[in-house]
């Protein structure tokens, strides 16, 4: 009889925090049938990615293998989760599960990209199962920072395996439902092979904080704050915005929402029965006819994103509102790490401005999404797994998961993105490593990260830029000097020359000495050319830039 294994493969959210996406498979070696969990991305940043939208996981592994995905599983509506699913789906292909209003999101993905929504199907909660060929699923509810956040519970031939999802231990949400512990506690008395889990906030020893605590300290802060009051916070994290915009009222103002995310998700919130009793919101246009002390935004762009609602209020207007001195501007939100330079800047411009700025305040007006050292705790008592597999968080976050099960009896492993695990055993196993990347939209293309794309605008960014123009008449010889183009270099070198002139100078001096068979050989004088350019740039300004030859030859006749 064929061997049957159970495989475990991260190609995306181990041993980083973001562009979540796992593969589990059950069958034989190398025929295992196959679900995904998540399809996020991750952001780019302009040191490394510049010019780049979005980042996703390379696919390839799984695109080979469509043929054998049973399913595509959801677990919640963020970007790093769900934002790769409109991009990646037509390479895999295969059915998308998820929970009412994750699936909303997920088909607003898909016709973004002219996919047809259709493909995503809607599930309920437990105890509804999902059959999935080898697998079953079900949809478990946790609390996190979006509603209809879920964990999987996935019923295989070698055993069940728990999927946690992003969560917190969160008894009072505000939206969404409530951490069950007698559920999970239930599960794990049925018996849980492995659990698969969160690992963020690893190193955060004290207990996590509910959402319902942020209720009075907000209120408190917007009712005694003068001018006009903003705010900003994840677009996602629907009972925060609405928490903010009940105070905005409380204290007799009228509320406004700026940015695209924010309108969407509330919008989501309501279409799919979330959101009940949302306040009343007003229009950018009427917003600009109120008092600023009778007017609060809630706006987007809480890490500092430059095209976004708060960095634009901090650059002057947005649809006409501004931020003036005696203006409070509240940061109900963390800084995720590599953010921090974004988020500052903005909050220096708001500062030259005159604004208030208050920002988390130890976390007086924003609590995380995540669990803690001690909730991560209570989770693994709960369900008491045979072996954990951490997830979700850097290479040090999933170490210090991992020996925190260990010291708990717990077996574990660390399995980063590309390390196939067996887990039909009664201990994982590392069995294979798969090649894995990352794969970049470039405004409306899809690019490999390494096809030198990236590679070469930041080359040019950091170099600079010549083009150097020639042309030959029909005996190969030069007709009228070569002239040059530069671009990001400086426009007087350190001998006080212009630049221009010096390149120019110094390559009609070569062009007078070339010998012939330089000039017939194309390859041979665009080094040359490119040599003396680099040459010059060198002792002029220190910098050898991007060179680019044109050599235009005049037909004979």
């Amino acid at each position: 009889m064929t061997k049957q294994r159970l495989i475990y493969l991260p190609l995306g959210g181990a041993g980083e925090i973001g562009m979540n996406c796992y593969v589990y498979g059950y069958g034989p070696e190398d025929r295992e049938r196959l679900i995904v969990v998540d399809l996020g991305v991750t952001f780019p940043d302009m040191d490394t990615t510049p010019g780049v939208d979005l980042i996703m996981p390379a696919v390839d592994w799984l695109a080979e293998r469509a043929d054998r995905i049973e399913g595509i599983f959801i677990t919640h509506g963020h970007e790093d989760h769900v934002g790769a699913l409109g991009h990646l789906w037509p390479k895999l292909r295969a059915p998308v599960h998820a929970r009412r209003f994750t699936g909303r999101l997920a088909q607003m993905k898909l016709e973004e990209q002219g996919q047809d929504p259709v493909v995503v199907q809607i599930h309920a909660a437990r105890p509804e199962w999902i059959e999935a060929g080898p697998f079953r699923v079900q949809f478990l509810p946790i609390s996190h920072s979006i509603p209809e956040s879920a964990s999987l519970l996935i019923e295989t031939p070698a055993g069940r395996i728990l999927h946690s999802g992003d969560f917190k231990i969160d008894t009072a949400p505000g939206v969404g439902e409530p951490f069950d512990a007698e559920m999970f506690a239930a599960i794990g008395a049925e018996g849980v092979k492995v659990l698969t889990c969160d690992s963020t906030n690893v190193f955060s020893h004290h207990p996590g904080r509910s959402e319902s605590l942020l209720t009075g300290p907000l209120h408190e802060l917007i009712a005694g704050a003068r001018g006009m009051v903003a705010a900003t916070t994840f677009a996602s994290n629907i009972a925060r915005v609405r928490t903010l915009a009940e105070a905005g009222v409380a204290a007799g103002r009228s509320v406004c929402l700026l940015g695209r995310a924010m309108r969407k998700m509330i919008g989501v919130g309501v279409e799919t029965g979330i959101l009940t009793d949302f306040p009343r919101t007003i229009s950018p246009e009427d917003a600009l006819e109120l008092p600023r002390g009778n007017l609060m935004l809630i706006v987007t762009g809480s890490q500092g994103e430059r095209r976004a609602a708060t960095a634009q209020l901090s650059r002057g207007k947005y649809l006409g509102l501004e931020m003036k001195e005696g203006d409070t501007f509240l940061f109900s939100s963390r800084t995720i790490p590599g953010n921090e330079r974004d988020v500052i800047r903005v909050m220096n411009a708001f500062s030259e401005l005159g604004v208030e700025l208050v920002d988390d305040h130890d976390g007086l007006y924003h609590v995380s999404g995540h669990a803690n050292r001690p909730d991560l705790q209570r989770m693994h008592a709960l369900v008491r797994p045979a072996m954990l597999i951490p997830q979700h968080g850097e290479h040090r976050h999933l170490r210090e998961h991992a020996r925190l099960a260990e010291a708990a009896g717990i077996a574990a492993e660390v399995a980063t993105n590309g390390m196939m695990l067996d887990l039909t055993g009664d201990l994982p196993e590392v069995v294979e490593y798969i090649e894995t990347g990352r794969i970049y939209l470039d405004g409306s293309v899809l690019i490999g990260a390494l096809d030198g794309v990236v590679r070469d605008r930041i080359r040019l960014a950091l170099n600079g830029h010549v083009l150097v123009t020639l042309i030959l008449d029909e005996g190969d010889e030069p007709l009228g000097e070569p002239w040059a183009e530069i671009d990001g270099l400086p426009e007087n070198g350190r001998t006080g020359r212009a630049l221009l002139a010096a390149l120019e100078e110094e390559l009609a001096g070569f062009l007078e000495t070339v010998p012939a068979k330089i000039l017939r050989d194309d390859g041979r004088l665009d080094d040359a050319i490119r040599r003396v350019v680099r040459q010059v740039t060198m002792e002029e300004i220190g910098k050898k830039p991007e060179v680019t030859v044109v050599v235009s030859r005049l037909a004979e006749g």
